[in-house]
């Protein structure tokens, strides 16, 4: 069960707040941001509320003041004397807007990959289409564990998170039919190349590592996935990628 310090909604119209709605379920879209530290810092935050706007103007939500809306809820919903190291969730549907803080749970190093059948609506945009996910993530604990989501045949993201397959000091990433999240974005620009292709469930077992990336969980190794007997069989790449994730958790700007 997920315990909350906050969770706010409010009319998109006039700001008026209501009775809190999660949205989960609805037509509209999210984004979790990790709030952290005393003076507060928000990783991400620009890179965050862009992609946000790109996703409202695809599912026709976007309205010229909205940006500036969201960003006046987030401010007045923040104690400044509180140290945080929360996930902050911003949630828009086309009448309301959720604001959530939730405790950031960090993973394990005795991570486990459960796969199961199932794909998101519309993968490419981060939507609001989440409840069958939700309902197998509810009965996790999720410092360690997380669901691959696979179709067809192939693996593509996680309830959570993106991916990154490591073999012979190469990373590879699903080619399609996903979304790409603001970490997959940052460590895109940290890494000299990635290798876009198709992952088969059945060539999992070749791979040295698996990662998992993403604001809630920044940087995961998996360790096992027991349906398969895949096992690690190294951690560098997990500690190279923590190495630059970590330098932009201490070099991220305070948030003003």
């Amino acid at each position: 069960m997920v315990t909350y310090l906050l969770k706010k909604s409010y009319q998109l119209r006039d700001l008026k707040e209501i009775e809190f709605k999660d949205l989960w379920g609805d037509n509209g879209v999210f984004t979790t941001m990790w709030i952290y530290h005393s003076p507060h810092r928000i990783l991400f935050f620009n890179e965050h509320i862009k992609n946000l706007i790109k996703s409202l103007k695809h599912y026709k939500i976007f309205k010229p003041n909205i940006k500036s809306k969201i960003l006046a809820l987030i401010k007045i919903n923040l104690d400044p004397k509180k140290k945080y190291n929360h996930l902050l969730r911003v949630a828009l549907n086309k009448n309301i807007i959720s604001i959530s803080l939730r405790k950031r749970i960090k993973p394990k190093l005795n991570f486990n990959l459960k796969l199961v059948n199932l794909k998101r609506n519309k993968p490419e945009f981060k939507n609001l289409k989440y409840k069958e996910i939700l309902s197998y993530l509810s009965k996790m604990d999720n410092s360690k564990s997380d669901i691959g989501l696979c179709s067809n045949k192939k693996i593509y993201e996680t309830g959570t998170s993106n991916i990154f397959f490591i073999k012979d000091n190469k990373v590879f990433s699903p080619k399609k039919n996903y979304y790409k999240g603001i970490t997959y974005k940052f460590f895109n620009s940290k890494i000299k190349k990635i290798i876009q292709k198709d992952i088969l469930i059945s060539s999992l077992e070749k791979f040295d590592e698996i990662i998992l990336i993403g604001s809630g969980k920044g940087v995961a190794s998996v360790k096992t996935i027991n349906q398969i007997n895949w096992k690690r069989k190294s951690l560098k790449y997990f500690k190279l990628l923590n190495n630059h994730y970590s330098l932009a958790i201490k070099q991220c700007a305070k948030y003003k």
